[in-house]
């Protein structure tokens, strides 16, 4: 038989079997197509959505924390302390902690300074962008590798708490200060980020309160405390020469009144007679205009490496 033949005497029921599945198949691909978006909506959708979020750029200004996890005992501004006379700029604010406590960049940036100063002890200054600085002072000890050109990275530790220059206890004084050198209060800045340098607080953190804390310490250092004995002496000295020179000024003669001085306030009573003025304590001006009533803070009593304190506080710095 020829496969003519063959082909003419197939069975018709192989030949609609062949058409069927040819048309199930199709049906099946079709019907697969349509229900892939259904099923893959939601997750392009949430792609989308990933896709259409805002992308928020991170902060050029980064200020941790100097002494991690110790707050500010000693805040920014006019104070007095004991052994002084009249208020003046704490130039920066005083944070209490253990002795050996890391101290640590606030900033990344470039240290400037390092060393000692007799006001601020073991200090180390860095210099950070826009021309901003930070100050870290009365260090017990200063990280090997933290000197003048060394790069440091926000977090990275340059010291240890100490108790180093005219200082009452174990704590960092911390200043912050702009391009010009100027105290700005570092409670504007610890643990703040600031999206450029537009939102950085120039102008409210260079603002000094007009209100004078009087500050107490629970230690006095010895050199301030012979300060104020001499100067509690001279003005015991004053007052008796005062009342001698109301009595005639002489202790002789019939019925004059015999006044005993110690050789201290007889030095004293001789200065005070004739040179009174130069006991008097005349207010420094103050580089904030009118109103201060105090020294700035920032000027060469008060600087590292200008033999001057650190501007004073509860803690002696």
């Amino acid at each position: 038989m020829s496969q003519q033949a063959a082909a003419a005497v197939t069975p018709h029921w192989i030949a609609d079997l062949v058409v069927g599945a040819a048309g199930a198949l199709s049906a099946v691909a079709v019907a697969q197509a349509a229900i892939a978006p259904a099923r893959d909506a939601p997750l392009l959708r949430g792609m989308q959505q990933v896709n259409a979020a805002p992308v928020v750029d991170a902060p050029d200004f980064v200020y941790g924390e100097p002494v991690e996890g110790y707050e500010v005992v000693s805040p920014f501004g006019l104070r007095q302390l004991p052994w002084e006379k009249a208020a003046r700029l704490h130039a920066g604010v005083d944070i209490a902690a253990p002795f050996g406590y890391p101290v640590q960049a606030a900033a990344d940036g470039v240290v400037s300074r390092a060393g000692y100063d007799g006001g601020y002890g073991r200090f180390v200054e860095v210099r950070h962008a826009q021309g901003l600085s930070t100050v870290y002072a009365h260090l017990g000890a200063i990280e090997a590798g933290v000197a003048p050109g060394a790069v440091v990275r926000i977090g990275q530790r340059l010291g240890r708490v100490g108790s180093s220059g005219s200082s009452t206890g174990a704590h960092l004084h911390f200043e912050v200060r702009d391009r010009k050198h100027r105290p700005m209060n570092p409670e504007a800045f610890i643990d703040q980020a600031f999206a450029t340098a537009a939102d950085l607080p120039l102008k409210s953190a260079a603002r000094v309160p007009r209100g004078v804390r009087i500050a107490y310490v629970s230690y006095i250092p010895k050199k301030k405390r012979e300060l104020m004995e001499r100067e509690a002496a001279e003005a015991r000295a004053a007052e008796e020469a005062t009342k001698l020179a109301a009595l005639g000024g002489t202790a002789k003669g019939p019925g004059a009144r015999v006044v005993t001085l110690t050789p201290v306030e007889e030095d004293a009573a001789r200065i005070a007679n004739w040179k009174a003025d130069k006991w008097t304590v005349k207010p420094e001006t103050s580089a904030w205009g009118a109103g201060g009533g105090a020294a700035s803070g920032w000027g060469a009593s008060s600087e590292p490496g200008w033999s001057g304190s650190s501007g004073g506080s509860d803690w002696g710095g």
